[in-house]
């Protein structure tokens, strides 16, 4: 009986056909974004006019905010060194000129060559603008004449995503004002799933009592189990509030577990009962030293080394809990991939931050596929821009796409027929499937 079309053994070599049928697939793939920093109209918009106008709003788009993320201003400010420009100067200009500055400097005066400064380009492009103007003069005029809810859904279509996760942090004290005074507003819109986040009840402790003590949370700094009994009732009040998909802390390279310090009893003891309980994952963002040059504000962040084998201590100690983690040095990749082969509560996401570029998109990927096969999410924009929903979620799958065409052409050769539903199958699970069945266990 001739075999069906579908299922006809492809070329034992990477041919075009393949590559072509991979590409698709991961082209037409919908998107969950596991990790944004994105917000909606709700939370107020800085750029706008009259009764929409937000000075202290977290939405963030328009071509000002894109070309003033820090990735673009610790890059001008190597570019404009040799004239002067410091982090004091730079940051006392206002935003629009420093959107001047970043853009004559970078796109101008020089070829756009990095991956931020390419990102940027491919936005322009493929938002219909020419991403040859020599002044942000037509840029501003059309992000003008949108508005934020319009932008949004042609963002979200341009980039291919559907759901956009938020982060949602417990201690901005301007996000946590919002959602006092209206959360069920805040949690409108279905595409933006919550996430509560909570960094210092772990990492400074010191810093989080008077923090808790001036909400009415009965705390103290030796964290007794009154205290502990309190971190528990505020997370209780927190998550019903934002009713969040996971909770989530970012964490220093020197973090370490088991620990007796403060941040380590109050993990043990108040956040995984708590995640437990509501069955939460709980996601670690590892390897991030805040402020190595404080001058350069954000952009003076850089990266560490971290220890996987705490990783791998949590996830035995706490076997039911399910632990999503992404690690910001290169170094610490292999070894997180071989400790989630050995824990299936473990879970590597995206590549972050100093990593979200394709050459090492393409690598880490790579060695994932290898060593976990389709068990990982292999991407997240970690956006704070709109925008850049664009460009990162357009560059990131081509770097998977080529991964994915690679191992199907060397099942392929191995004797596997490789078949469309196969394909589309990876795809989707990679890309949108893997996180919506850890988010709805």
């Amino acid at each position: 009986m001739p075999m069906p079309a579908s299922e006809i053994r492809l070329p034992n070599i990477a041919g075009p056909d393949l590559a072509t049928a991979v590409e698709k697939a991961v082209a037409q793939a919908p998107v969950w974004d596991f990790h944004t920093h994105l917000y909606t109209p709700a939370f107020g918009t800085p750029m706008g006019r009259g009764v929409d106008h937000d000075p202290r709003g977290l939405m963030l788009w328009g071509i000002d905010e894109l070309l003033t993320y820090h990735y673009l201003i610790a890059e001008v400010l190597r570019e404009g060194a040799g004239e002067g420009l410091t982090p004091q100067r730079f940051y006392s200009l206002s935003k629009t000129e420093q959107a001047d500055l970043i853009w004559r400097k970078l796109f101008v005066e020089a070829t756009p060559l990095s991956e931020a400064c390419r990102g940027v380009v491919t936005t322009l492009t493929r938002l219909g603008l020419d991403p040859g103007e020599t002044t942000l003069d037509a840029y501003r005029k059309w992000f003008a004449e949108q508005s934020p809810d319009e932008q949004i859904d042609r963002v979200l279509e341009i980039a291919g995503v559907e759901k956009v996760t938020m982060t949602n942090d417990l201690f901005d004290g301007n996000e946590r004002e919002r959602w006092l005074a209206d959360a069920d507003l805040l949690r409108a819109d279905s595409r933006f799933p919550t996430v509560l986040r909570f960094d210092a009840l772990v990492t400074d402790w010191e810093h989080a009592v008077p923090r808790l003590q001036s909400w009415g949370y009965e705390v103290d700094q030796e964290l007794s189990p009154r205290a502990i009994d309190e971190v528990r009732r505020m997370l209780e009040e927190w998550i019903a509030r934002l009713r969040p998909v996971y909770c989530a802390m970012s964490l220093p390279p020197t973090w370490r577990f088991p620990g007796a310090d403060e941040g380590a009893r109050c993990l043990t003891d108040a956040i995984l009962p708590a995640c437990g309980e509501h069955g939460l994952p709980l996601a670690l963002m590892i390897g991030v030293t805040r402020q190595i040059n404080p001058e350069a504000k954000l952009a003076g962040d850089t990266v560490g080394a971290a220890d996987v084998a705490s990783v791998a201590h949590l996830c035995r100690e706490f076997p039911h809990q399910r632990f999503l983690v992404t690690m910001l040095s290169r170094e610490n990749q292999h070894e997180l991939a071989v400790t989630a082969r050995k824990f299936a509560n473990l879970t590597p996401f995206g590549c972050w931050w100093f990593l979200n570029n394709p050459s090492l998109i393409d690598e880490i990927t790579r060695m994932r596929l290898e060593l976990l096969g389709p068990t990982f999410i292999p991407q997240h924009s970690d956006c704070r821009v709109l925008e850049q929903l664009i460009y990162k979620w357009d560059h990131s799958r081509r770097a998977i796409a080529a991964v994915l065409g690679d191992q199907y052409a060397k099942l392929a050769d191995a004797g596997l027929p490789i078949t469309d539903r196969m394909i589309e199958r990876d795809a989707h699970r990679l890309l949108h499937g893997n996180v919506a069945s850890l988010l709805s266990r």
